[in-house]
């Protein structure tokens, strides 16, 4: 009303109405649209709020996995406290757990093949494919120790299986590019393996495995990557 009045007080007062309204029409519109960018604004803001609640759930649960609480059973209970939230709010954000660890290996498997799908793009080199995608898979595991347990299967033992499956789902695939890696060395390079391709994936990929059940095993204190540089040359003997 403060902007149709200072209007009206600044023209003649035969053209009074016409300015009344045309004011009047300007203000209205200016309201609406208001009111359309405030609900456009609370609709952005409650979705922000509501996906950094979730990455904060995830977040909470990595770190739980990561302490002494990953070595038992994590219950919605102990992630609500952790999370400050009620089990209730929890559920608002993911219908279960096992969706919420879902989420977890869904971070895992698009950190690791995006990542794998970048070093087979820039780099042609056969040993050195191998060598950045082993690094890649240790060194993911070193800096994420809570997802660490989810890779090895030992947070999922108290869930549901089909979780495990993804993970099994998520190192075949991983072996299944290490032995296409090696097999395209012959198209490449015109050289193969004294040993089968397969049987070399296998092995390269057990290295990984095991690497990550120490880190585990020892409540982290031996990082998957500590003395890579003298394990390389061993491993690389297996590529001859």
């Amino acid at each position: 009303m403060a902007l149709v009045t200072l209007a009206v007080s600044n023209v003649p007062s035969a053209c009074n109405n016409k300015i009344v309204s045309v004011s009047i029409v300007l203000a209205i519109l200016g309201v609406e649209q208001i009111s359309l960018l405030i609900r456009m604004s609370q609709d952005m803001v409650e979705k922000v709020t509501k996906k950094n609640r979730r990455e904060d759930i995830l977040q909470a649960l990595a770190q739980m996995l990561e302490s002494s609480d990953g070595s038992q059973r994590i219950t919605t209970a102990k992630l609500a406290a952790t999370v400050g939230v009620s089990e209730a709010a929890l559920y608002r954000h993911f219908p279960s757990k096992m969706r919420m660890f879902d989420s977890l290996i869904e971070f895992i498997e698009d950190s690791l093949n995006s990542r794998i799908n970048l070093i087979l793009q820039d780099e042609k080199d056969t040993y050195n494919r191998i060598r950045l995608i082993i690094l890649l898979v240790l060194g993911f595991a070193e800096k994420n120790p809570g997802l660490t347990r989810i890779m090895t299967g030992h947070a999922l033992m108290f869930e549901q299986d089909r979780l495990q499956g993804r993970i099994n789902q998520l190192f075949e695939r991983i072996e299944t590019q290490l032995r296409q890696v090696l097999r395209e060395r012959k198209l490449r390079e015109g050289q193969s393996f004294a040993y089968d391709e397969g049987l070399i994936a296998s092995q390269l990929l057990a290295f990984c495995e095991g690497m990550m059940s120490r880190f585990v095993r020892s409540e982290f204190r031996y990082r998957p990557t500590e003395e890579f540089d003298l394990r390389w040359p061993m491993l690389a003997l297996q590529l001859q």
